[in-house]
């Protein structure tokens, strides 16, 4: 091979002098006293071999010139980064190895969950062992290798990508939702910061060109990473985005006559870098720099992924995907993505009392009172029910669950909760409530058998349960038909965030806090418990369930203290066995504060809300 080639023999291949073998002796096949020749009347695959000992493994040599060095520390890979040492484990991406020594290597296409793509050239450094600058996203770290990540040849590829990225692209910042977590903004302040020596004008293409129900692509701004088409090849099993078309014309897009329908569309937008594809359900609604984040969990179904809730004030404007290694990994369904609309729509912000044209906004005091001289009559009676949702935290459910067997008597609680809806087989589950675990954990802790919904209905129509006390106001089945039923109350007292069929036959109802407005811990179907923080205060008179369950209790004469849910949880926790062990401290999401108008950093995770990339992960893979 030629030096013009630009490519070395590697260690394994190149003799350590001229002429010498370029394999060991004793790895060589030819005859010897200890490795004779076939016999001669032996035929087949493995003639000569089939009445042979196993010949010995041979010696490894020591290593010679041009062979591989002698590992510095056995079962790892030194290499040297911009004059540190580095210690990484085989196989490691340099991208994320060399951040352990406070180096920074830029990239587009890589990503930790994804295939190798190797495409976007951001990120080539200066290695030992190559005369050609390679891509760090691709290249395996070798034994004694010395990497260069910020060499004036490296600075000068960076320039000269970045130049070549932003030929054509149009200067949307200003319009662009992607401004202010955009990399190509980030990469060019600190890489390139110069002008376009473009002549001429840019290449045109489509600027809003809907791919699906919640993705649109501004087909200028793409940069061809090939994210979004590795993650639905790879990730969502959807093979529903590619790249078409060749040199200057090539662009992505859906297959013809298809569009991008997937229930995981929502995750390409996470992960483009820069405004290609947008959320349409969040386009032109916030910028970036305007919101605050507070990490939390998705309520959409039982998976319960991790989130970050990106708001303002006291409105939420989108969910993104917080980067869960046993739950979520990096991703999100589509249809929790969009949950989140519940947050801020509908939403009861006073104590309300009487039913139908008698109702009227009252006090808290009022309200509690009420509560407190009904219930006390009927306590310890099969007249008095309890209907507890698996849409309330660990924290309410702890609390509430202990006054109503406490104070109220019962020995059995109604589940109600979201209905049922579709499932995959990948993120999303056919149950719709984030705590149903918990809650059986819960009532089973506090001896209190749990009986389906169609239950208490049969005893409400047939007389025998004639006031309710309700815990969250979802219901699994239609909201019109359950109004229906409850309507044939006496006396129904409703704790409920949001008005539906089955706030409006409450007697009294009480504002509930959304999970967004308060701290505590949600269990999934698979038994894994999350924290999540608050975001914001509750609206008004709302307050969470746990709290409501402590005034009430103080007004049945108990003496409880309660004042936030990390209380609940030390109070009633260790009585659940499964959640003895539960550290609600330590297991908290970490959030940065920073001083200036809001309480939280712009990202609670020390990134702008919706940053493209995640931390390391543990793993790779999907």
């Amino acid at each position: 091979m030629s030096e013009s080639d630009g490519k070395k023999p590697t260690g394994d291949a190149q003799p350590a002098h001229p002429g010498a073998p370029t394999t060991h002796p004793a790895a060589q096949t030819g005859p010897s006293p200890s490795n004779p020749p076939p016999s001669p009347t032996a035929s087949g695959p493995r003639a000569g071999i089939e009445h042979q000992p196993p010949a010995a493994k041979p010696p490894t040599p020591p290593p010679g010139p041009g062979g591989k060095p002698a590992p510095k520390h056995p079962g790892f890979v030194t290499v040297t980064v911009d004059g540190k040492e580095l210690v990484a484990k085989p196989g490691a991406n340099m991208v994320d190895a060399v951040k352990e020594v406070g180096s920074d290597i830029p990239y587009y296409c890589y990503h930790p969950r994804l295939s190798i793509a190797a495409n976007c050239r951001m990120c080539l450094v200066e290695v030992s062992n190559s005369p050609k600058l390679v891509p760090a996203c691709q290249t395996p770290m070798a034994e004694g290798m010395v990497i260069q990540t910020g060499s004036a040849r490296v600075q000068e590829s960076q320039r000269a990508v970045m130049e070549f990225l932003l030929l054509n692209h149009p200067v949307d910042c200003a319009i662009c939702d992607q401004a202010g977590e955009c990399k190509l903004q980030d990469y060019y302040q600190r890489y390139d910061f110069r002008p376009s020596r473009l002549e001429g004008e840019k290449l045109m293409k489509a600027k809003r060109k809907v791919l699906g129900p919640l993705v649109v692509i501004d087909q200028e701004r793409c940069i061809l990473c090939t994210r979004c088409v590795r993650f639905m090849n790879e990730v969502a099993k959807e093979p529903q985005l590619g790249v078409f078309g060749r040199g200057s014309a090539e662009l992505i897009d859906t297959f013809p006559g298809k569009q991008l329908d997937s229930n995981y569309s929502g995750n390409t937008v996470d992960i483009c870098p820069v405004g290609a594809l947008l959320n349409r359900d969040f386009r032109f609604r916030a910028r970036s720099w305007f919101l605050s984040a507070a990490p939390s969990v998705c309520t959409g179904c039982s998976r319960g992924c991790s989130t970050f809730v990106d708001f303002m004030g006291q409105d939420t404007y989108r969910y993104r995907p917080r980067e869960n290694e046993a739950i979520n990994k990096s991703w999100m369904c589509d249809q929790g993505r969009l949950s989140y609309k519940y947050l801020n729509q509908g939403r009861l912000a006073a104590a309300m009392l009487g039913r139908g044209e008698d109702r009227r906004e009252a006090t808290v005091p009022e309200a509690l009172k009420s509560i407190a001289e009904q219930f006390k009559a009927l306590a310890g009676t099969e007249g008095l029910a309890v209907l507890a949702s698996p849409v309330a935290s660990n924290e309410d459910l702890l609390a509430s669950l202990a006054f109503a067997r406490d104070a109220l008597g019962v020995r059995s609680v109604y589940v109600g909760g979201r209905p049922e809806g579709a499932g995959d087989n990948y993120l999303m589950t056919p149950d719709k409530n984030p705590n149903r675990r918990g809650l059986e954990w819960v009532a089973r802790a506090l001896d209190l058998a749990l009986k389906p919904f169609s239950e208490l209905t049969q005893a409400i129509t047939g007389g025998k349960v004639k006031a309710l006390y309700a815990i969250g106001g979802e219901v699994p089945m239609d909201a019109a038909a359950a109004a229906t039923t409850f309507s044939r109350l006496e006396y129904f007292a409703l704790q409920a965030s949001n008005e539906s069929a089955v706030t409006a036959q409450a007697h009294v109802l009480l504002p509930a806090a959304v999970h967004v407005e308060d701290e505590g811990t949600f269990t999934n179907l698979d038994g894994i418990t999350q924290r999540f923080r608050r975001a914001y205060p509750p609206r008004a008179d709302a307050k969470a369930h746990w709290a409501w369950a402590v005034r009430l209790a103080q007004e049945f004469g108990f003496p409880w203290t309660q004042i936030s849910a990390r209380e609940v949880f030390r109070e009633w926790g260790p009585r659940v066995t499964e959640l003895a062990s539960f550290d609600w401290d330590g297991a908290a999401p970490p959030v940065k504060t920073t001083r200036g108008i809001n309480p939280l950093a712009t990202g609670a995770d020390g990134r702008p809300p919706g940053y493209r990339e995640f931390g390391t992960p543990r793993v790779r893979g999907i």
